[in-house]
């Protein structure tokens, strides 16, 4: 469950202080086999994957009995613009109740935002079904009034950023690809249980608030490095 090289020399330097540190560091997760073998030279092609406004799966999870299906979930993902903080929610499936249940848990535990961004419905039209759920909760009736009134009762704006321009959400579209990048490299092709996969989501969610917000200083007196978890 180690992070990047800024992450882990930071984490290094709790305890000890590595001579040419970053270059150490750098040295050592290259030659990490679990690392190399989830992150190999892509080859270039177009990479079939499903990322969504505030969505990223499905991934499967261990069915209760053997005979049974595996059955799909979603990440829902929270990303604070101005901490780069991130909260991480699994759900279910992609209904409008699921949503908000997952926002629900997400405010009682990080308080109340004032405003959420998401992806604009427009990008989902003519896509695959799981992704025409989310276009259709936030583009047709009764599922989009159910999201804006229950926002309106505590007073969160819900904006939704030009359609076509993906380049708006770069903010979530990197929390994105940071879990899932964890997530193979622990996980691979295996299930885990509903409750193993909240725990596993909730040890990503500490690994990426613990990333430094600042450029490390090389200066062995100075204080550690402020991270998202530090302003939680």
């Amino acid at each position: 469950m180690h992070g990047g090289i800024t992450l882990t020399l930071s984490t290094t330097r709790e305890e000890f202080w590595p001579l040419n540190g970053r270059r150490a560091v750098r040295s050592a997760i290259r030659s990490c086999y679990r690392c190399n073998r989830a992150d190999p030279t892509p080859v270039q092609q177009p990479i079939a994957t499903v990322i969504t406004r505030y969505y990223c799966g499905p991934i499967l999870l261990k069915p209760a009995h053997r005979k049974a299906a595996a059955q799909k979930a979603y990440i829902c993902i929270f990303v604070c613009m101005s901490t780069k903080a991130v909260h991480l929610e699994l759900v279910c499936d992609l209904s409008t109740a699921s949503f908000l249940k997952a926002l629900d848990r997400f405010i009682w535990r990080r308080n109340k935002p004032q405003h959420i961004y998401s992806d604009n419905g427009t990008n989902f039209i003519g896509a695959k079904n799981a992704l025409h759920h989310i276009y259709r909760m936030l583009t047709k009736e009764p599922d989009r009034s159910t999201v804006y009134n229950y926002l309106a009762e505590d007073g969160i704006q819900w904006h939704l950023i030009p359609p076509r321009a993906p380049n708006f959400g770069g903010l979530w579209e990197a929390a994105v690809k940071v879990a899932k990048k964890h997530l193979v490299k622990q996980l691979g092709s295996a299930m885990l249980s509903y409750e193993d996969m909240a725990t596993a989501l909730t040890r990503i969610e500490g690994c990426m608030n613990s990333r430094p917000l600042t450029p490390l200083s090389n200066d062995p007196n100075d204080l550690s490095p402020l991270t998202p978890a530090h302003l939680l």
